[in-house]
């Protein structure tokens, strides 16, 4: 008797239900996700405009390339890094398309960034020269975001307050262009410390 169709049949109901239940269940679960609460309340928080238009400009610049936007709590060393307090978990992401969860950390990742450095101006400068706030930073300038020109009566309050080390010639100011504002803001907007019963934490994981 040939068993050769009983075996493939076998194997090929194997295989069916392995992809099944490590693929399609947890698709079906995440696609099923919803915003918890509302308004100022709402987990995760919404974006303004501003913030937004940033996002793209992160997208367009390939920042993605260099940071990750994915806290690791399992091995740990992403919490002792100050990178977050918990894990990311699939909610965290629900209004975001694309995801930016990024697969290289030539820089720090930037899931709570905005935690870190809550101060739009902080971004704005280390944007135009990440010497001027990180000091050795592998972080190339980003000088084209911000138009150096002579000051012509009052100077622009949205002049970046630039350190005498790094400051522009006499009668000059350095003024954020509107890309360079919105990420910035959105940049300063990357914040999930808020809690997520369910996310991971090392705590939860008994690694402290």
């Amino acid at each position: 008797m040939n068993r050769g169709p009983f075996i493939f049949l076998g194997v090929l109901i194997v295989v069916s239900l392995s992809w099944a239940l490590t693929l399609v269940k947890p698709i079906s679960e995440a696609g099923n996700l919803s915003a918890i609460g509302s308004g100022a309340d709402r987990i995760p928080s919404l974006m303004t405009g501003a913030e937004h238009q940033g996002r793209e400009t992160y997208q367009e610049l390939g920042c993605v390339a260099c940071h990750t936007q994915q806290v690791r709590a399992v091995s740990g060393s992403d919490v002792e890094r100050g990178w977050g307090e918990r894990q990311t978990v699939a909610l965290d992401y629900i209004d975001q398309s694309p995801v930016f969860t990024g697969d290289n950390r030539f820089g720090p990742d930037l899931t709570n960034v905005g935690a870190r450095r809550p101060d739009v101006d902080w971004h704005l400068l280390h944007l135009y020269n990440p010497q001027i706030t990180s000091p050795g930073s592998n972080m190339p300038p980003y000088g084209f975001l911000f138009e150096t020109r002579q000051i012509v009566g009052e100077a622009s309050e949205r002049a970046l307050d630039l350190p005498q080390a790094f400051a522009v010639a006499p009668g000059y100011e350095v003024v954020p262009t509107r890309r360079a504002e919105a990420l910035a803001a959105y940049l300063a907007s990357l914040n999930i410390s808020y809690e997520i019963e369910t996310a991971p934490s090392p705590e939860k994981l008994s690694y402290k």
